[in-house]
Parts: structure tokens; C-alpha cells; sequence
């Protein structure tokens, strides 16, 4: 697979990680950041840096860094409820919905709520898949959510190639 790299953007240390996507899928950084500063030597961005590798080295199953996403109160709403979907698990759009307390007639703008996760992998939105099990909708692409579903349910502890960009 081609480059892995996870670009961080950090709020407030006490606020948490505020944004993570694969380099070159950006989308929504603009949004975020127009204010803000590159900075390649920033405690809390290192820490969370770190706590991704440990992750995609297989040596953690659940992150350690605080989380700021910033969306609506809905989107909010949704992305807690993805924090529930378990390490090398997967649930249905659907069953996401019913789980939050959504109608079925909501499905739609939840899967747009998880399409607008600003903060990859750290946000699980990779482990929802469509109602028949069929990988469906990944911002970073399909080919990148089944390398982290399958990365997941791996049960070998290897190191995995990835790199980190701030």
C-alpha cells in the first residue's frame, strides 16, 4: 500500500487532538486550522504521535490521547458513538444509528456524520460497514480501511510500516 502516514493537528494540550488524517486527504483541514501554526516540536503532538505508533504497531488496542473533535452536536453525537464500536469489531450503519438513539430514518445523516470524522483511526469511523457487511465509505478510501480492519483483527503482533507526519 502506498504512504500511511497520519498528519496530527492538535487543539489545547488540555483540549485534546482536535484532527487526524492520512497525508494527502486533508479535506477538512482548512475548516480547522486557518490560524494555526506548523509546529514539528510540540509535546502533546509527540505524545499523540507516539500513542499512533504504539497503536499501529499492535502494541495498544485503545489510545491514550484526549480527543477535540469539533462538529455539530449531532456530528458529536456520532462520533462518541464510535468510540463504542470495539478494537477489531464492526457495526453496521444501521446499527450505529439504533444505538445512539437515532431512527432508522436517520441513517443517512449519521453515515454523513461519520463521513465528516475529523479525527481518523483515533475515531474508529473505519469499523462501520454497510448493513450486509460490504466495506462501504471511508474517506481515506476502501484499500485503507480494510488494511485497518484487517490490521484490527490481526492476531500477529508485528510492526506494521507507517510513518508519522506533523
Amino acid at each position: 500500500m502506498a504512504e500511511q502516514g497520519l498528519a496530527v493537528v492538535g487543539d489545547h494540550p488540555a483540549n485534546g487532538l482536535a484532527g487526524a488524517w492520512f497525508v494527502n486527504d486533508q479535506k477538512y483541514l482548512p475548516e480547522l486550522t486557518p490560524e494555526w501554526e506548523a509546529a514539528s516540536d510540540h509535546a502533546f503532538l509527540n505524545e499523540a504521535q507516539e500513542d499512533i505508533q504504539a497503536w499501529f504497531n499492535g502494541e495498544r488496542e485503545a489510545f491514550r490521547t484526549a480527543l477535540s473533535p469539533s462538529g455539530t452536536p449531532f456530528q458529536e453525537a456520532v462520533w462518541q458513538g464510535l468510540l463504542g464500536i470495539a478494537y477489531g469489531e464492526t457495526e453496521s450503519y444501521a446499527a450505529l444509528t439504533h444505538r445512539i438513539g437515532y431512527p432508522p430514518t436517520a441513517v443517512r445523516a449519521v453515515a454523513g456524520a461519520v463521513g465528516r470524522n475529523p479525527i481518523s483511526v483515533l475515531i474508529p469511523c473505519h469499523r462501520v460497514i454497510g448493513s450486509d457487511g460490504a466495506l462501504t465509505g471511508y474517506a481515506g478510501g476502501l484499500p485503507r480501511k480494510q488494511f485497518l480492519l484487517r490490521l484490527e483483527q490481526s492476531s500477529r503482533q508485528t510492526a506494521m510500516p507507517f510513518s508519522l507526519h506533523s
